[in-house]
């Protein structure tokens, strides 16, 4: 059996054992008859049969499967995709000629390293008010915000991949004329893409982190909204229905460009 079964395997029993903790746990034990109903749920126990108020896997499961076969349901978690994928282009047009412009000069590399290192530790939410404020649009503040955090990985992964591509590949194409043009795009691009996704694999899941955390502040719509929402509805069934569902999503973006970064990668 080969090492990606035996790890498949694995990874089944864990969820396996995972998951009947998980019923365990929310079985409950004791009649709470004698408790009012608003008080027990919130105390974490029903009033009628004393089992936990935090749902089971079986009551996820069953609200994950009435989600998926209503995918069009006005909940909220589609609503940001065009959002994400906007801002995250954005990022990736401005981020990529950047890096290399970085990668290629060390002149350019020095002057911008400054600006570069005092707004990258910059928490993404921090420039929400800023971005309301200036912005006074929920959406296009969401969008920037995910631009911002996306943006910094991207261009440093750049950077460094086109820094670190063997002077030997550059000297035969200088000695055979090659134009800076061509160069960067037959010779520096190739040899940098393995790093340059690496880069945009670790954006998309900083930007997946941050779109869910800014549509809680902002509100209105996406998944983010709903987790709040559900939470306050004392929902806590799609509360974790909501969770998996970001879990999965991001776990799928990054398989994604997982794969896109083996297509580019070649042994020397």
């Amino acid at each position: 059996m080969g090492m990606t079964w035996r790890a498949a395997l694995v990874s089944l029993l864990l969820f396996g054992v995972f998951v009947g903790a998980w019923h365990l746990a929310t079985m409950g034990s004791g009649p709470a008859a004698t408790m009012d109903p608003e008080y027990a749920k919130l105390m974490g126990t029903t009033a009628t049969q004393g089992k936990s108020a935090m749902p089971g896997p079986l009551d996820v499961g069953a609200k994950l499967w009435d989600h998926l076969k209503r995918p069009f349901y006005d909940n909220g978690p589609n609503d940001k995709g065009l959002g994400i994928q906007l801002a995250y282009l954005i990022a990736v047009a401005v981020a990529i000629p950047i890096g290399f412009l970085i990668g290629m000069s060390p002149l350019m590399s020095r002057a911008l390293d400054p600006f570069i290192q005092v707004l990258k530790p910059i928490s993404p939410l921090a420039w929400m008010p800023l971005a309301l404020y200036t912005i006074k649009d929920s959406n296009l503040s969401s969008i920037f915000v995910i631009f911002i955090c996306s943006l910094w990985p991207m261009l440093i992964n750049t950077a460094f991949g086109v820094a670190a591509v063997r002077k030997e590949w550059l000297n035969v194409a200088r000695t055979l004329e090659v134009g800076t043009l061509r160069r960067a795009f037959t010779i520096i691009l190739p040899a940098a893409a393995p790093t340059i996704l690496t880069g945009m694999r670790i954006s998309i899941g900083i930007a997946w982190l941050v779109i869910v955390a800014a549509e809680m502040l902002v509100g209105g719509t996406g998944i983010g909204y709903f987790v709040w929402n559900e939470w306050n509805n004392l929902s806590i069934t799609n509360v974790i229905t909501a969770i998996l569902v970001i879990g999965v999503v991001g776990m799928v973006l990054d398989q994604i460009l997982a794969r896109a970064t083996r297509l580019v990668t070649f042994p020397e």
